[in-house]
């Protein structure tokens, strides 16, 4: 039987996965939970938390092993985790994707990005980085970004059985989903070869920061504004909703747009930036600018919706929707 390489004081080696809803965090816990229970002999949970609107919203996936001897009745969120599992990088942007972990736990991420350029990102102190392109892994095999990520856990948690875990998802899905079983395995054995590590020593008089609790509001009864007063009331102004797009967006090519505004109207978020301009006869147009991708989720009925292709689904690289921003111009009524 396989040992836990190590334990918090109540006997559980914990594993926290942040996500957002649509990448398969939640299935991906419960069978690495599966893997560890069945296939490795531990006891061991996995549940997960998320929102209402659990699609393209944060979503965390807890999971704990323990020993045969020791009982687990504890369902509270992971806040100390030895490993991190995070799913979409551009997730450290509104949620501390590391909170709460020791100067040896290792944090995986979903990137393209060097260890360092992460480190910087997300405020590392200390710990191990490990890196796998899960997103490219997934587009390359036709497959979901989860499998690539169970494969980089894997490599992570060598105390589970990497050949039973192959089994788990072979009897998952060929029943139902039979075309799926070689791209997933195919998938799930790249995921776990192409991780790349490196670790960060905690520098000398520092210490690591204390775990913050993520489901505290910043407002309540001592907190808020004299009167109950809305500052900031619900609007999409200051709101970036980029962290929710899943590794695709539209590109958008000028030359090909005939301003027909088909894009607009399939639009949910309203990301399509227009200005008045005379077209050739003089005559007042409204013509599309660009996209504003700061509210753009990356749902693509844009790109269904163009009938001159002039929007096409590629992968999202690093920084492309900060450079190709073309923020709205906000203009704001005269109070008098």
């Amino acid at each position: 039987m396989s040992v836990l390489p190590k334990q918090n004081d109540l006997g559980f080696f914990e594993i926290r996965l942040e996500s957002i809803g649509g990448l398969g965090a939640n299935l991906a816990g419960k069978m690495l939970a599966e893997a560890g229970v069945v296939g490795s002999g531990f006891n061991g949970v996995s549940f997960s938390s998320y929102g209402s609107e659990k699609k393209g919203s944060p979503v965390k996936a807890h999971i704990r092993f323990c020993d045969l001897e020791t009982n687990i009745r504890d369902t509270t969120p992971v806040e100390r985790p030895h490993i991190v599992g995070v799913f979409h990088e551009n997730l450290s942007k509104t949620v501390n994707v590391i909170s709460g972990i020791y100067e040896d736990s290792v944090v995986l991420v979903n990137s393209t990005k060097l260890p360092e350029q992460l480190k910087e990102k997300m405020n590392l102190s200390a710990g191990t980085l490990a890196v796998v392109d899960a997103t490219g892994i997934s587009l390359e095999e036709n497959n979901r970004v989860n499998m690539a990520m169970l494969g980089g856990l894997f490599r992570l948690c060598d105390f589970l059985d990497f050949e039973h875990m192959k089994g788990i998802i072979r009897k998952s899905l060929e029943k139902k989903y039979p075309q799926a079983v070689d791209p997933a395995l195919r998938t799930f054995q790249r995921g776990y070869d192409e991780v790349k590590f490196q670790t960060f020593a905690l520098p000398e008089g520092e210490q690591m920061p204390e775990p913050k609790r993520w489901d505290i509001p910043t407002l309540g009864y001592e907190t808020q504004p004299i009167g109950g007063m809305i500052i900031n009331p619900g609007n999409s102004v200051l709101k970036d909703i980029s962290i929710s797009r899943q590794g695709m967006m539209p590109h958008f090519d000028d030359e090909k747009c005939i301003h027909c505004a088909a894009c607009d109207t399939a639009c949910p978020d309203f990301c399509f930036v227009w200005e008045e301009q005379p077209d050739k006869k003089g005559r007042p147009q409204m013509f599309l600018q660009g996209i504003d991708y700061q509210y753009c989720k990356g749902c693509l009925k844009c790109v269904v919706a163009c009938p001159t292709e002039a929007l096409a689904s590629e992968r999202e690289t690093d920084g492309y929707g900060e450079a190709h921003r073309v923020p709205h111009k906000f203009v704001w009524a005269n109070a008098n």
